[in-house]
């Protein structure tokens, strides 16, 4: 059993759930696949649509609390359904706490439906992370919760899958709940993100949130982050330093610490005089990444004549690409150096020692949480953003061509 799967019973239900997948080893995309089979084969009721789409509206802000929603004839005409099913509707979510009715006068949204408490209940800390049990996640979480455990602080976790449909959902679920404080990593934090109404919520409700690995450049928010730049710079350095000239880079397209990780390896170009050169560059997505070992073939076969190093996204690529060079009879590193990111535990516990640079990883968690904590307990002149500072690891998979 790891150490992750050994955490405390102080989690609220979802998060036990979420860990039970973890541990018997059924990921959380396999689970939403399950689900979603089933939705195809059962459609939603009509009224279940209409209680979907409200919530959805009184969490992101759209409708205010107070606020009156339109008549009953109007979301007739809106969902183009009966007056039974809108009435159907309306009922379930008076009994939820999101609406009240006042007789002759309209249906006005509630605040019953956030958890109940008072100054003596048990706070909880929502916590959204793009994976759970991959990479280095568990590391983080696992410094979230020890923290959070210290303070006697519940935790209510959550996952994305880097879906920005599923962290509306996980968002929607946590101002449901009414959690006291938020760390979030932000899904394809380098594209316009459609739940920043969300997040705004939050902020008008004056619940504090923080971000871990990356930020959503729309909002002035806290964030703890590694240097990015600095990661692949350090790496593109250490390269040059030993002698290589051609180096490539893989890059991530959709994650903010994708486009942070090619600007220092672009950096790292430039003060040495070296030229970019864009077919050098490999990219991929979310959407892409199952494609990644036959692309990544593709790629490696047509500069295998003139790349003698590749500066990876991180420590998962680095080692699909020592996967996929063996395949191809390109030998690591006296064909061709590797250097990787984040020096998760794949990585120590690889088939061949891959040369990388450090994450915060647990250290990054515990700090998030001790932000909320402090956050929540008054404290002034907390540090809006932290930048920690990535220290090559030497591996066996970079070739000192000097010598």
């Amino acid at each position: 059993m790891s150490d992750f799967s050994k955490t405390t019973t102080k989690t609220v239900i979802f998060h036990k759930v979420m860990i039970r997948c973890v541990r018997t080893n059924i990921t959380m995309s396999e689970i939403r696949i399950r689900t979603s089979m089933k939705v195809v084969k059962y459609m939603k009721p009509k009224y279940q649509v209409i209680i979907e789409d409200i919530k959805s509206k009184i969490l992101s802000g759209d409708y205010n609390i107070g606020e009156q929603i339109p008549t009953e004839f109007i979301l007739q005409e809106t969902y183009n359904v009966s007056r039974h099913t809108v009435r159907k509707a309306i009922l379930e979510l008076s009994k939820e706490g999101y609406l009240r009715s006042e007789k002759g006068s309209g249906t006005y949204v509630s605040n019953q439906f956030r958890s109940p408490g008072g100054n003596n209940k048990k706070k909880t800390i929502g916590v959204i992370t793009t994976y759970i049990s991959d990479y280095i996640f568990p590391s983080i979480i696992r410094g979230i919760e020890g923290r959070l455990n210290e303070d006697n602080y519940s935790l209510l976790l959550a996952s994305t899958n880097n879906d920005v449909e599923q962290e509306k959902k996980a968002l929607e679920m946590m101002l449901s709940y009414g959690v006291d404080g938020l760390i979030v990593e932000p899904t394809k934090s380098n594209l316009y993100n459609p739940n920043i109404a969300y997040y705004l919520s939050f902020k008008e409700q004056d619940v504090p949130f923080i971000m871990i690995n990356a930020y959503y450049e729309e909002l002035e928010v806290p964030f703890l982050c590694l240097d990015d730049v600095m990661s692949s710079y350090t790496a593109t350095k250490e390269l040059i330093s030993k002698g290589h000239t051609q180096i490539g880079l893989i890059s991530k397209t959709d994650d903010l610490q994708g486009k942070y990780r090619m600007k220092g390896y672009i950096k790292a170009l430039g003060e040495e005089k070296l030229r970019f050169q864009p077919e050098q560059v490999f990219s991929y997505d979310t959407e892409t990444k199952p494609n990644l070992s036959s692309n990544l073939k593709e790629f490696l076969n047509k500069g295998r004549d003139i790349l003698t190093a590749i500066v990876c996204y991180n420590d998962e690529v680095g080692l699909e690409v020592a996967n996929v060079c063996r395949q191809l009879d390109i030998s690591v590193p006296d064909k061709l150096s590797i250097i990787g990111q984040d020096n998760s535990y794949i990585a120590k516990n690889a088939h061949i020692k891959l040369t990388t640079l450090t994450h915060p990883q647990e250290q990054m968690g515990r700090d998030a949480a001790d932000w909320i904590i402090k956050s929540l307990q008054g404290k002034k002149d907390l540090p809006k953003e932290t930048f920690y500072q990535p220290v090559l690891i030497e591996g066996e998979t970079v070739k000192n061509l000097n010598v």
